[in-house]
């Protein structure tokens, strides 16, 4: 991943993120930056339930059986997911920097509205919130459903 010149003003990692309410994820997102178009493989983590005390367990579940992150191809402006227990690469998404639909300042837009029959509704939007650390936002529609986390080798 391309080093960014600019650095989000809040140091956070993801086990402090899997503690955190809605409200807190959307203090954390409003003060991410765009940052650089990632490149290569990100682990990821669903966010799926925000202040409760069973959104680690419900990670760890989707980690296991369903979603394991993302692969970038910055070159190419597309990514792939890893889906399933073996991480097989899926849903592909074109991925650009765009104004948010959170607060409209820029974020990278992971959009699947042309390029996937399942995921055509889903949009997902990501900013830099710590060094190697992407928090997102899933919208399904209009509608933001959760969050999640990707995390990039240092």
């Amino acid at each position: 991943m391309a080093a960014s010149a600019e650095r989000p003003q809040r140091m956070i990692n993801e086990q402090a993120l899997l503690q955190m309410d809605y409200r807190s994820l959307d203090e954390v997102f409003s003060g991410g930056v765009s940052g650089p178009i990632p490149d290569g493989r990100a682990n990821g983590t669903a966010l799926m339930l925000a202040g409760s005390s069973i959104n680690e367990g419900i990670a760890r579940v989707v980690d296991a059986l369903a979603w394991k992150g993302k692969t970038f191809y910055a070159q190419h402006g597309v990514l792939t997911n890893r889906v399933s227990p073996f991480g097989l690469p899926a849903i592909v998404a074109v991925v650009y920097e765009s104004a948010s639909w959170f607060d409209g300042k820029p974020c990278i837009v992971l959009d699947y509205s042309k390029t996937s029959l399942v995921a055509r509704f889903i949009r997902d939007e990501i900013r830099l919130v710590a060094p190697a650390l992407y928090l997102g936002k899933v919208y399904v529609g209009r509608w933001p459903a959760f969050g999640f986390c990707l995390r990039f080798p240092t």
